[in-house]
């Protein structure tokens, strides 16, 4: 049974870790997991990225088709994603029929504080700062990127999958 997983919230809330420990739980689970994670993607999908409303769509639009693609063929898929506007999430969930949102709220001076990438000290167009966020309304899971672990997280995550019948 295929499903996907949008992991959303602003950069260094802590999607990355936490994909990396849900697909390590969904292998332990024996099903194949397939990760779209947005600055792999953007690479070959918007190498020159401006960034603005426009290239945010086309890339939303196109992560989403591939994210389809992959669970019509069976496939399990992670969405490692901030995916900014609730509409990209939305289309992605009218799309595939078990979905399943994870809202990784993480306080921006949490995520400012990571900066892992240098996004914030460049002055990027990020959402939540010079870009809105919209996060979810009624996500199906919620975790916190500034408490507890990634595993736990994950955990969470697997669980709600679990009881849903998708594992």
């Amino acid at each position: 049974m295929s499903f996907a997983v949008w992991l959303t919230g602003l950069s260094g809330s802590g999607k990355s870790a936490i994909a990396g420990e849900l697909v390590r739980l969904v292998h332990e689970c024996g099903r194949e997991v397939s990760v779209l994670e947005s600055d792999v993607m953007r690479t070959q999908l918007t190498p020159f990225a401006r960034y603005d409303e426009a290239d945010r769509d086309f890339f939303y639009g196109a992560l989403a088709d591939i994210g389809v693609a992959l669970v019509v063929k069976g496939r399990a898929v992670v969405f490692d994603a901030t995916a900014n506007r609730r509409r990209y999430r939305d289309a992605a969930r009218q799309r595939i029929d078990r979905f399943c949102e994870v809202y990784v709220d993480t306080p921006l001076e949490v995520c400012r504080a990571r900066d892992t990438k240098g996004l914030y000290r460049q002055g990027a167009a990020l959402p939540g700062v010079q870009a809105p966020y919209e996060p979810p309304l009624s996500p199906e899971v919620m975790v916190h990127g500034d408490r507890g672990t990634p595993a736990e997280a994950a955990a969470r995550i697997i669980e709600h999958l679990a009881g849903r019948g998708w594992l």
